[in-house]
């Protein structure tokens, strides 16, 4: 699975270091994601969105699940 935002598609980008005695190594910059559970097509998935995602909106978090017991779920 890469390091890639599901909803954006943002993913790692690659760049250089530079020191100040202009020593050159390469690195790379990863997006901050992380694994959320999000109604999708009236579904709940988990996915993995960067974080300017799920603060700009553009999920919608599913609810907390509700758990009950088997034997409380089977008398109602």
């Amino acid at each position: 699975m890469a390091k890639q935002c599901e909803i954006c598609g943002k993913g790692t980008t690659f760049g250089r270091n530079v020191s100040h005695a202009h020593n050159v190594t390469s690195r790379t910059w990863e997006p901050n994601l992380q694994r959320v559970r999000a109604v999708i097509d009236g579904g709940v998935r988990r996915i993995r969105v960067c974080t300017r995602c799920l603060r700009s909106g553009k999920i919608v978090k599913a609810p907390a699940r509700k758990w009950t017991p088997e034997s409380e779920a089977a008398k109602s």
